[in-house]
């Protein structure tokens, strides 16, 4: 197939995962501060908590900050935010095997950050 085709064939894909990991980092970001989806407290490894120098709802607003910023720069430079987006959700994972808490999330997350990471590198072809 020649690569304009090919550009072409795999445009539509890109679109969806740029909408999804610009769209669903800027939710769950803004949720931070609203705790409509879910208890986001309850995902934070105790060890963590234990070690912060503020409280845990404190921590949340700052990773629902960072999520935004990330979501934003999806939209602006895909390929940047998309390795920023798989290094987000790769260390969510992490966090969450590492507490053996919330497996199928993490397990979740780590096939997102897969997917994060196909978009960031598609991106240089199709952009």
């Amino acid at each position: 197939m020649e690569s304009t085709n090919l550009q072409q064939a795999i445009k539509p894909t890109f679109i969806l995962l740029k909408f999804t990991f610009g769209l669903l980092p800027i939710v769950a970001g803004l949720d931070k501060f609203t705790n409509i989806l879910t208890d986001w407290e309850q995902y934070i490894n105790p060890t963590l908590t234990g070690m912060l120098p503020f409280s845990a709802h404190t921590f949340m607003i700052i990773v629902g900050v960072i999520e935004i910023v990330a979501g934003i720069v999806v939209f602006i430079k895909t390929e940047i935010g998309g390795y920023v987006v798989s290094a987000w959700l790769a260390l969510i994972a992490l966090t969450l095997l590492v507490s053996f808490s919330y497996v199928d999330v993490a397990v979740r997350d780590l096939v997102m950050a897969i997917s994060a990471f196909s978009m960031a590198r598609i991106a240089k072809f199709v952009a």
